[in-house]
């Protein structure tokens, strides 16, 4: 069921494990979207970030933030003629959310700068959607997939990102953010799920929060 959507920049978060780039990848092969998606395999410091966060936590976080923005460098400043729209697995302010529960006082001042620079030439999203799940559900995700490096990843870690992206959300006004609560739902087996999904994102909102649950 192809829905059309509103919006020509689409931005969709989450916690790691949420399943925001899956659905990403697949709304971009049905409808031929320029699709973003971040590279956080090519950040050499991520594996040892989840081995010893206090002595890695500001370089892998510098290193993300220069690739995410040359990424979106090259492609939100330049005009796409052959896509529709734009879907994006991440959002630029992502990096400071992350950067402010894992640096010091000091690093976070710093690299506070330096990402006020950077994020001055970015458009915000049309809209930002954000897959939320408990942490129980994303413990397991995280375990399914099996990626070596995230297998010291905590509840704890994952609880401090979950809130830093909600307290983040309470001071936007500026654009819409649409809080979908997916629960158990595996959008990739229920077409009906993803279906619904799209549904949402046909309609046009006001600037602020809005949560939905997904009930199947």
């Amino acid at each position: 069921m192809k829905i059309d959507f509103p919006y020509n920049y689409i931005s969709v978060e989450g916690n790691i494990g949420t399943g925001k780039t899956t659905f990403c990848e697949m709304v971009s092969r049905e409808y031929n979207s320029k699709l973003i998606l971040e590279e956080f395999t090519e950040n050499p410091f991520l594996p040892l970030f989840y081995e010893d966060p206090d002595r890695f936590a500001f370089t892998v976080e510098l290193f993300f933030m220069t690739e995410r923005h040359k990424q979106l460098q090259k492609h939100l400043l330049h005009q796409d003629l052959f896509h529709q729209f734009t879907i994006s697995d991440y959002f630029f302010m992502k990096t400071l959310l992350f950067a402010r529960k894992n640096l010091s006082e000091e690093e976070y001042r710093l690299f506070q700068k330096m990402f006020n620079v950077l994020n001055q030439s970015f458009p915000t999203p049309d809209i930002l959607v954000y897959f939320h799940r408990s942490i129980d559900i994303l413990m397991d995700n995280i375990e399914t997939r099996g990626r070596h490096y995230e297998k010291n990843i905590s509840r704890d870690y994952l609880q401090k990102i979950q809130d830093s992206y909600f307290e983040y959300f309470r001071n936007i006004l500026s654009f819409p953010i649409l809080i979908v609560d997916l629960n158990e739902i595996d959008f990739v087996e229920n077409k009906n799920a993803y279906n619904e999904i799209k549904l949402l994102l046909s309609k046009e909102y006001l600037p602020g929060v809005h949560r939905i649950s997904l009930m199947m």
